[in-house]
């Protein structure tokens, strides 16, 4: 059965049609074109479909679009603003926290949402939060990395913001 759905995607709010079987990684990029959301298992294991709905990490491979209406969509095109980066893109960058780039969008939108939750997350808490993230090709290593200096880069911009 066809409905229309209001989704807010990436601060745009989008009326789609969709099929109530239809899943959220489909829609958002066969009818938005936002071909950062990846289908890498197709079972929400890998991570590489992650977005952020109501700032919650999900599994779009696997989660219905018809059931989202009314809710907020962030994607890895969404979280830049303009042509400066958001600081866990620019953490991941220096630190090369990817090699081919398949489940960089999913592990960013990931860290993004681990460090609005729990800032001051230690190792261990990390590891656990990032668990739904595979890499097949990059180190673990220096996704932590990237993930700790995106910690300090955040902790700055909230120190700035509040001086």
């Amino acid at each position: 059965m066809k409905r229309t759905i209001t989704l807010t995607v990436n601060g745009t709010e989008r009326q789609l049609t969709v099929e109530d079987h239809w899943l959220l990684s489909d829609v958002l990029r066969e009818q938005l074109k936002l071909y950062g959301v990846r289908e890498g298992c197709g079972t929400a294991v890998c991570g590489s479909c992650t977005v952020l709905v109501n700032g919650a990490p999900i599994a779009s491979c696997l989660t219905l679009a018809a059931r989202l209406d009314g809710a907020r969509i962030e994607t890895i095109e969404g979280l830049s603003q303009g042509p400066r980066l958001h600081p866990v893109q620019e953490a991941f960058l220096e630190e090369r926290a990817f090699q081919c780039g398949y489940c960089t969008p999913g592990y960013i939108l990931a860290v993004k949402a681990l460090l609005e939750e729990l800032p001051d997350a230690d190792e261990e808490e990390t590891k656990h939060y990032l668990a739904g993230n595979y890499c097949r090709c990059a180190g673990y290593q220096d996704i932590l990395r990237a993930v700790g200096s995106a910690r300090l880069k955040l902790a700055q911009q909230r120190a700035a913001t509040t001086s």
